[in-house]
This record gives C-alpha cells, sequence and structure tokens, in this order.
C-alpha cells in the first residue's frame, strides 16, 4: 500500500535531525534520567592535623606519614564532597624545605598536587593546617613537660621569635595554592588550646600549661594575619577558621579530652599525643562546614 507522501517525508525528516544533532555533538537524554550532583573537589595540604594524626592508630608511612578517620576523611564522606579527594598532608611537615627535613614540606605537597593537577583550575575547596611544626612547638611542650617553668618561659619566647618568619611562609604557600587553584576558597585552620589550667587535671603547672597555652594563641594570631595578608596581596580566597571554641571544655588534661594525652602520670610524648582525637577531628571537620557554604562552591 502507498502511504501519503507527508508521511513518507517525516521519518526521513526525522532521520536528518538526528544526523545534525550527532554532526553538533549533541547526544539525547533520557526522560528520566536525573541532573548531575553537584560536587565540591577537595584538596588538603599541611601538617599532621591534616593528615589526620591521632584520629585512629599511628601508621607510620615514612617520609609522609598519615592516619586515616581524620578531618579530611570526614568531609570526604558528605555527600556534597567529591569522592576523589587529594590529601598531600604529612605529619611533621613544615610550611617551606628545610635541609635537615625529609618530610615534603607544604610548599612541596603544593608543587606535587599543582603537577599531577590534583591541584587546579577544578578545585573548589583547599584545606591547610600548618605553622606549628616551623615553631617548634614539639621542643616547647617537651621542655614545659620536663623542665622548670624558666626554662618553659625561655622556650615559649624563643618559639615566639619564628613567628614573623611562619606568617611570611604562610602567605607565599597561600598564594601559591591561588596560583594553582584560582577559583578555590582556601579554610586555614588554628590550632586548639592544649590545657585548661583552672579546671582541667594538672599534668603540667598551672603556670606551664597558661605559657603554652599564650604560645598557641599567638600562633593562631599569626595564621590570622597570613590569611588576611594573603587575601591583600594576591587575593587567595582564604578563610581563617578558629577551634579554639569548640574545644573548650575538651583540653588535654579534662576528662572529656578532643586531644590525645595518657592522662595517668608520668606524661608520655608519643607521635599521636597533643593532637585531635577522633572527637577533635570532627570538630574540626564541623567547624569547616560551619565556615565555609560547601553548597556555594559545588560545581554544576
Amino acid at each position: 500500500m502507498t502511504l501519503p507522501t507527508g508521511r513518507r517525508r517525516r521519518p526521513a525528516f526525522a532521520a536528518g535531525l538526528a544526523t545534525l544533532a550527532m554532526a553538533l555533538g549533541f547526544t539525547a537524554v533520557p526522560a528520566d534520567a536525573a541532573p548531575p550532583v553537584p560536587d565540591v573537589d577537595l584538596v588538603a595540604v599541611g601538617d599532621s592535623y591534616t593528615a589526620g594524626t591521632g584520629a585512629t592508630d599511628f601508621i607510620p608511612n615514612f617520609p609522609c606519614d598519615q592516619t586515616p578517620g581524620g578531618y579530611v576523611d570526614i568531609l570526604k564522606n558528605l555527600a556534597i564532597v567529591d569522592d576523589v579527594v587529594s590529601n598531600g598532608a604529612c605529619h611533621g611537615a613544615l610550611l617551606d624545605a628545610r635541609a635537615s627535613n625529609i618530610v615534603p614540606s607544604v610548599m612541596e605537597q603544593i608543587a606535587a598536587l599543582a603537577a599531577s593537577e590534583a591541584l587546579s583550575g577544578r578545585t573548589e575547596l583547599v584545606t591547610l593546617t600548618a605553622g606549628a611544626n616551623d615553631l617548634g612547638f614539639n621542643t616547647v611542650l617537651f621542655t614545659c613537660a620536663f623542665s622548670t617553668f624558666e626554662a618553659c618561659q625561655l622556650a615559649v619566647a624563643n618559639a615566639s621569635a619564628t613567628l614573623p618568619a611562619i606568617q611570611a611562609d604562610l602567605v607565599e604557600a597561600l598564594s601559591a595554592i591561588h596560583r594553582a587553584a584560582p577559583r578555590a576558597k582556601i579554610a586555614v585552620f588554628g590550632y586548639p588550646l592544649l590545657f585548661d589550667p583552672v579546671r582541667g587535671l594538672p599534668v603540667l603547672s598551672p603556670e606551664s600549661q597558661a605559657l603554652v597555652n599564650s604560645g598557641t594563641a599567638a600562633l593562631n594570631a599569626t595564621i590570622f594575619a597570613a590569611v588576611a595578608e594573603a587575601n591583600a596581596v594576591s587575593k587567595a580566597n582564604a578563610v581563617y577558621i578558629d577551634v579554639t571554641t569548640p574545644f573548650a571544655g575538651h583540653e588535654a588534661n579534662t576528662l572529656q579530652q578532643w586531644i590525645v594525652l595518657d592522662l595517668v602520670p608520668p606524661i608520655e610524648l608519643t607521635d599521636d599525643t597533643f593532637h585531635p582525637n577522633a572527637a577533635g577531628h570532627d570538630a574540626y571537620a564541623d567547624a569547616l562546614t560551619a565556615t565555609v557554604n560547601l553548597q556555594a562552591l559545588a560545581r554544576r
């Protein structure tokens, strides 16, 4: 049976449209296909706090020790964060390379991630903790734990003298991150105060505890100033995230501690001592999500 001319032309016309669509690079989308889910590409760099130390048992993997379960892994499990998260942070990392330090520095982490394009124009969020190792915090803590109050005073004073150099190095690191990932929000964490000198257990003298806390506060102020300087000089799009408030009442010498410390004397300094425990890393993740609007960062 001969079809009417108009009905013969319709299949030919539809086929022509399909051919044109293919030539232009269009593909058919099923009617029931879900739209792509927006997500955030996350990259992390820094020291042991970002490397996860304290979250679970310490796992040596020199030169870049990382511990699973840290705040970066917690963020990775959020639905809005991309499953592929690049964490270049290393336990013991300094901001910049030193001849005697084999652990990849923050600047070396940034360079490696940029070279691999894990840190790139597609990155929406970068997190960072750094400065405590440059301050020599382990030396300060060891001195304050096992020596006289006068020695503790001197150790804190010597550490404080390094703060201008730490600020300069941190500004350089933030600027380098921004150059490699110009779209990214850079979340720069401070550190918690380690002791409650008033209500906490007397693991150190109250005076020494207060001195250590003053050193941490000075470091946090330096980090805050570095973020402001990097934003002014390099438009780094960085934000400082304070964690002293959420950690208040959960210091290392409290019974509800969020910071690793064996409260049974004598004090022993292990690799994870004075790092956030699992609850502490949760607090870091919560501080970020309370400060940074992840939904606004998500790529659509």
